[in-house]
């Protein structure tokens, strides 16, 4: 009987190591050592979060509000522990992670959190599709969720050439960000430059592709563009502030002339999804859906 526990004891012991196995994953910062199927985390990036979430993984701590409404139920169930760049390190240390997960706004923290429990920086860079891929298919690895992650890039990839099909041969593109009555336009190099480098979107205003943060422009630029589509994205909305709206903030007589907004050929994005959720497989493929719809509405 002794030996029989004995043996079971030891299956046990070998499964946990099993669980514990160490992988090399490519962080923002580099490779870095990982431990499978951590059991505890906490996420300080959207991105990261909506990833993870995809994924069916519990996430045990997040910030306050995670901005995007299908992460609500994840930022409800999680513990609170502050926001992207002052992080409730009391709450941290009492949830005791097994691994923490930071990224793009929370960058900076990395250091603070690794001296809490293990932490990657999981930032995604200006190449959005593939660094997104990319982390789809470690967090997979780190979860044990390899089949789903491989499910979920596939699911990705049929919305792309969806996308790519209804964008084709309808015209050039002037992606705008509002802010209130402010406007930038961003190309090819910017923040939204997947829509243009991966949908194939052709550019309006070659010139503003290298503006990684966009360019101010005027309306009587938007006029003088005279795009056949306008894609914008209102800042305001995604931060849930105050102030003109992206539709009223565009509606005057300068942009009333261009093609885009004489044949109806507008596509107001979800703004949070792209602009605060930007790489996250969800995100991703909601703004790709509105784009389909978009297209096939005009």
């Amino acid at each position: 009987m002794l030996g029989r526990l004995t043996a079971l004891a030891m299956t046990a012991l070998t499964a946990s190591a099993g669980l514990a196995e160490t992988l090399e994953i490519d962080t923002y910062r580099g490779p870095a050592n990982v431990s499978g199927q951590p059991g505890t985390i906490a996420v300080f990036d959207v991105a990261a979060a909506d990833t993870i979430n995809a994924l069916g993984v519990p996430i045990a701590g997040t910030v306050d509000g995670l901005y995007v409404e299908y992460l609500d139920d994840v930022a409800r169930n999680a513990v609170d522990l502050g926001t992207f760049w002052e992080p409730d390190f009391e709450g941290v240390h009492a949830l005791a992670p097994d691994l923490i997960v930071v990224g793009s706004r929370s960058s900076d923290q990395l250091d603070n959190m690794a001296k809490i429990a293990p932490s990657i920086d999981m930032t995604i860079d200006a190449d959005l599709v593939g660094d997104a891929m990319a982390r789809l298919r470690d967090y997979g690895r780190i979860f044990g969720k390899s089949d789903e992650a491989a499910a979920l890039e596939q699911a990705f990839q049929d919305r792309l050439e969806q996308a790519i099909s209804a964008a084709q041969g309808r015209g050039d593109v002037l992606i705008v960000m509002t802010n209130g009555p402010k406007i930038s336009a961003y190309g090819g190099g910017g923040r939204f430059g997947w829509l243009h480098k991966d949908v194939g979107l052709p550019e309006a205003a070659p010139e503003i592709s290298a503006a990684i943060h966009g360019e101010a422009i005027s309306f009587e630029f938007v006029r003088d563009t005279d795009p056949d589509w306008l894609i914008v994205v209102d800042r305001l909305a995604a931060i849930g502030q105050p102030g003109d709206n992206a539709k009223a903030t565009l509606d005057n007589a300068l942009v009333q002339q261009t093609k885009a907004w004489q044949t109806g050929q507008v596509i107001y994005l979800n703004a949070a999804d792209i602009y605060v959720a930007g790489g996250g497989i969800q995100s991703m493929m909601r703004t790709l859906d509105r784009l389909i719809a978009g297209f096939a509405a005009s």
